[in-house]
């Protein structure tokens, strides 16, 4: 009985096949029916537009330089520990931009397992560190002022590149490495006028400024995400950083207007600062994260073919620049 039902079920196979065999027209009609329609010419000009907006930007002059400096490569540490918690982010910025990086943690600094004079830039990166008790980045400045306060003033009076982000620029203001190098603090960072936490794009112009890291950078679009990033100074304060060229960077709109108000000055800021330096130009912080806008596809509008990773690439690749005399 088996056998009999297997003979059947093999016969009909057999026919089915012959019968598929003898409709060859009928079957390429079939499989075209499953077949993806050919694109129209709009819907090719959009996927060609799409992929141009994904290819990498043209090499920029400062990468160009770089990679004429017989190999050197700036070795940076990134800093990581106790919340901070955007060292990922900033040490692919810097590795883009052709550094070499190490992620390392604060105790190990500390402890002396890694020596801050082995590395060419310093980098401290956003995050809640210490849940930010007692005002963004205070308790961290505090533990750097207290454990490699000696390496750290070594490090700064070298010349050599430091830079600050978000919690990172908190802490170097509390710290009083900026603006004037004084371990003495200023100014301040503080809760947002707007009285919420802040998420979102905004625009930075550069200002005519003793900083060269945005040489060749009219105008940054990349996010904030802080709830204490308001710059707050005394007008005599305000008044020397302005007429010294140390505000390198303020929030403006698009057509370049940095005296636009909020939502462009995310955090009331004032005068619309967003980036500061000290004398030398080489200490530098700001508020929002360029490090989130060196790949096209994190930008909002990126499916529009609009992004702005060029500028934000520059910004470091100037840093990198700016730490090659000290590399071996």
């Amino acid at each position: 009985m088996l056998l009999l039902l297997l003979q059947v079920i093999w016969m009909a196979k057999k026919e089915k096949a012959k019968a598929g065999r003898s409709k060859p027209a009928a079957r390429k009609a079939n499989e075209s029916r499953h077949q993806p329609a050919k694109p129209s010419k709009a819907a090719k000009v959009k996927k060609t537009s799409l992929v141009r907006s994904m290819q990498k930007p043209e090499v920029s002059p400062v990468s160009h330089a770089r990679q004429a400096s017989e190999g050197k490569k700036p070795r940076c540490l990134v800093l990581a520990g106790f919340g901070l918690n955007s060292e990922a982010e900033l040490a692919h910025a810097f590795s883009l931009a052709g550094a070499e990086v190490d992620i390392v943690h604060f105790s190990d600094i500390a402890s002396g397992e890694k020596k801050l004079s082995s590395y060419h830039i310093f980098a401290i990166p956003g995050g809640w560190s210490f849940g930010d008790d007692i005002g963004g980045g205070r308790v961290l400045s505090n533990k750097l002022k207290s454990t490699f306060r000696r390496d750290f003033e070594e490090f700064a009076q070298k010349g050599k590149p430091i830079i600050g982000i978000c919690n990172g620029f908190q802490v170097l203001v509390k710290l009083g490495a900026l603006p004037n190098f004084s371990f003495s603090q200023e100014s301040t960072l503080t809760a947002n006028e707007s009285g919420k936490f802040e998420d979102r794009w905004v625009y930075l112009k550069p200002q005519k400024s003793v900083c060269k890291y945005f040489e060749g950078v009219e105008l940054m679009h990349c996010p904030v995400r802080h709830g204490e990033g308001r710059f707050l100074a005394d007008r005599q304060l305000l008044d020397s950083l302005e007429k010294k060229g140390m505000v390198v960077v303020k929030y403006s709109d698009s057509a370049l207007d940095d005296s636009a108000g909020y939502p462009y000055n995310p955090n009331g800021s004032s005068r619309n600062i967003a980036g500061i330096c000290d004398p030398t130009g080489k200490i530098f912080a700001l508020m929002p994260h360029p490090e989130c806008s060196v790949d096209s596809r994190t930008h909002p509008r990126f499916l529009e073919g609009i992004s702005s990773e060029r500028n934000s690439r520059r910004f470091f690749e100037n840093v990198v620049k700016a730490a090659l005399e000290f590399a071996d």
